[in-house]
Parts: structure tokens; sequence; C-alpha cells
């Protein structure tokens, strides 16, 4: 921690939650004429190309314990992404936005089931109350039910995951190499599953795909650099931020409103976010990894 810091840090979270919101936006602009796991891939690609002379000369990806983990950690990554993309393009942007807070359960639920951590009865009550919150927005049954904010669940499960994999090798490899390891794995990886659907963008379409990669790569070096200098539970809160700004964002562009169960679920799913994840005491606190 760098004391003193926390005022910068804190604007650091809240620039990262607009990049967020503008990958949502770009998203739904790219809409219906770019397939998402073409989003996934270029996401990527641009991604690394930014980062890439920061690998070159801070990382010794040799060095890292892992290799198959790595491949299968950004398999993950990118399938949570493409779902992610996949509710933006078809879903409004704010009900897929809140149904995404749903990971810090996910992620409490897969570390009591899957690592054996300890939790507590405050854990278990957000659980519930942040599936009560889904409920809200999704509304099964109902005839207002949209089966595409199923994709930005499952992108929540998908991320939880992958965050569970990281815990797990944040104890014998370093956060640099967890982060460029991920970075140069999903690539390729992209590449593949995208050939099939592969058709040459437009060079409008390509200009939002950079855009879209390198405010990828920004958002999570901001993040990062944000948690080193203050307190997760000063930062963590601040990713809520997403939802107002995203919003805001989808009003200026597409004229969407958000329903009031919009609103209420969401506030539902981030109080038991934050109530379930005080009720659990971590074995160690691990790199940032963002969508």
């Amino acid at each position: 921690m760098q004391p003193g810091r926390t005022g910068l840090a804190v604007c650091m979270m809240v620039a990262a939650a607009f990049l967020n919101s503008l990958d949502a936006v770009i998203v739904r602009l790219l809409a219906g004429e770019v397939h998402p796991l073409m989003i996934g891939f270029f996401r990527s690609f641009f991604g690394l190309l930014v980062v890439t002379p920061w690998i070159v000369s801070r990382v010794d990806l040799k060095a890292s314990p892992y290799r198959v983990l790595h491949v299968v950690r950004a398999g993950l990554k990118l399938a949570s992404l493409v779902a992610l993309f996949v509710a933006f393009a078809h879903a409004p942007l704010a009900d897929a936005t809140a149904i995404n807070f749903t990971m810090p359960m996910f992620l409490v639920l897969g570390a009591w089931l899957v690592l054996k951590e300890h939790v507590g009865l405050s854990s278990v009550a957000g659980i519930v109350a942040g599936f009560v919150g889904v409920m809200i927005i999704i509304r099964p049954g109902a005839s207002g039910f949209d089966q595409w904010l199923l994709f930005a669940l499952a992108g929540a499960v998908l991320t939880a995951a992958s965050q569970l994999m990281l815990r797990r090798m944040a104890l014998r490899d370093s956060a640099d190499r967890l982060v460029a390891w991920n970075l140069t794995t999903t690539v390729p990886l992209g590449l593949i599953v995208m050939l099939p659907v592969w058709s040459m963008p437009t060079w409008s379409q390509l200009g939002l795909l950079a855009m879209q990669g390198a405010l990828g790569a920004l958002n999570m070096t901001l993040i990062t650099r944000a948690f080193g200098m203050a307190t997760a539970s000063v930062l963590a809160p601040l990713d809520f931020l997403r939802l107002p700004v995203v919003a805001i964002m989808a009003f200026s562009f597409f004229a969407e409103v958000p329903a009031a169960q919009t609103w209420i679920g969401a506030a539902v799913i981030i109080g038991a976010a934050i109530i379930g994840t005080r009720g659990m005491t971590w074995r160690r606190k691990p790199p940032v990894d963002k969508p």
C-alpha cells in the first residue's frame, strides 16, 4: 500500500467504471454486425498489443510454474467475456450490468465448495439474497422475461471460476506473470474459436474494436494500480458505479430507460455482494482480474 494515495486510487476506480461502461456501449454498437466471438478475439488482441512492451521488458513468462492451468484460465476468461458480450448485444445494458454484479457471490460459493474456505452466516445470507435480486431483474416465467440476461449470469459464473483459479495460482506465481500469461494465452484461443465465424470487419468496426482493446488494457491497469494504493474495503464498492454510469450511457446512446425492477434488483444484488464477501476470510489477496 502507498500511504496518502487513497484519493488517487478512488479517482482511478471511478475512471475504470467509466471505461468499463464504454466497453458495453462499443459492444452494442457492433451488435448484429460483428460476431461476439470476433469481438472477444479482437478485444484480447488489441489489448495485448498495448501491453506487449510491458510484458517484454518486465515479465519472465518462462518462470511460471504453470502451463496447462494458464490455458484453462484463459479459456474461462474468454468464455466469460463472450457471454457478457452476447448479453450486452441483446439485453438492456443496465440489466446485464446488474446481473454481472453477482460474480462475488459465485466466487464466495465456489471458494466454500471448492477451496474449502471458511464461510460465515453473512456469506450464506448474501448468496441467498443475491439470487433473489437476480430473480427480480430476470423475472422468470413473466411476460417480460429476457433470456439474453442468462448470458450475463453465465458470464458472472465463468468469471468467478477464473478468479478461483487465480486465487490458487497466486500462491505460487507472481501477479505480473499471471496477468501476462492470461493476455498472451487468450489471443490464440480467441483466434481458434473465432475462425468458424470470421468475416472481415469494416475499417470503422476495426477502429471500434481497437478502441475497445486499448480501453480494456487501460481499465485493467487502472484497477491494478488502484488496489496497490488503497485497501480493497475502500475500492471494491466503487465497482458498483458501473451501473449508474452504464445506465446514463445506455440512455444517451440508445434511449434505454432501466425499469424499476432493475434498480430494485440491483440494490438487492449489490447489498448481497457486500454482505456476502465481508463474511469471507481469504487466505491471500490475489492480483486483480477484471473483464
